[in-house]
């Protein structure tokens, strides 16, 4: 069990594919994305993070009557790259062989999940479901946010010396091996610039990043979790990684 929280119990042994969907009043999404990513096959983790809307309640009640889906209840917002790496121990102590990263606001489409987790089984490392290669496609952004990520994306390359296109996507799958690799306890990134940390680790170990064209769909209920200070944040972090080279 995570330090950070409570986890409900494991009722059948797990999938290869853990798919990790961390949570903050989600409650008019969550349903869907679950059905989605059951309806492939793969074991779901929400990690939600005391979400006053009720969020927790309705991931209860779905781990309640399918045994593929479990919680981790924490006890305050704590952020997404804490959610993840909580979750990504589990996984690797329960045997977990892929590991996803999805947003639960339903912008990542389950129909493009396969397509990444087969990318990194077949990789052996980072599988990146980019919008911002050929076949990939942004819908719902006015321009203003569309511009804002194009440019994240350019400075991080820059500054990291990356080719990936899509350093901030949040739609991704990594192996064992890699997860195992890099030293989660040294990753001191949260929020926005958690993804960014882990394709540079993943690019310093020296294992293989590909990407997958994803079609992304802007949120049709709730509000977006990324403010202008975490954006701030993740420039600042950005930079302190570019001296660290």
């Amino acid at each position: 069990m995570s330090a950070q929280g409570r986890l409900t119990e494991r009722r059948a042994a797990p999938s290869e594919v853990l798919v990790v969907l961390p949570t903050f009043n989600e409650k008019e999404n969550l349903a869907r994305v679950v059905a989605g990513v059951r309806h492939l096959g793969h074991d779901v983790l929400v990690v939600d993070d005391a979400s006053p809307d009720g969020t927790g309640e309705i991931a209860d009640g779905l781990a309640a009557t399918d045994d593929g889906v479990r919680v981790l209840h924490r006890e305050r917002k704590l952020g997404i790259g804490s959610a993840y790496e909580d979750a990504f121990r589990i996984g690797l102590a329960e045997g977990s062989a892929l590991f996803v990263e999805m947003d639960a606001d339903g912008s990542h489409r389950p129909q493009d999940l396969d397509s990444i987790v087969d990318a990194a089984r077949g990789c052996g490392g980072l599988a990146i479901g980019s919008r911002y290669m050929r076949g990939g496609q942004i819908l719902g952004w006015p321009a203003h946010r569309l511009l804002l990520s194009r440019g994240a994306n350019v400075y991080c390359r820059t500054l990291l010396g990356l080719r990936v296109r899509d350093c901030t996507s949040g739609f991704r799958c990594y192996t064992r091996d890699l997860l195992s690799s890099i030293t989660l306890e040294e990753v001191v990134s949260q929020g926005y610039s958690f993804q960014i940390e882990m394709v540079y680790r993943t690019v310093r170990l020296g294992f293989p990043v590909v990407e997958v064209p994803i079609h992304f769909e802007d949120r049709i209920a709730g509000a977006s979790k990324v403010s202008q200070g975490e954006i701030r944040r993740a420039l600042l972090m950005v930079l302190r990684l570019s001296m660290s080279r």
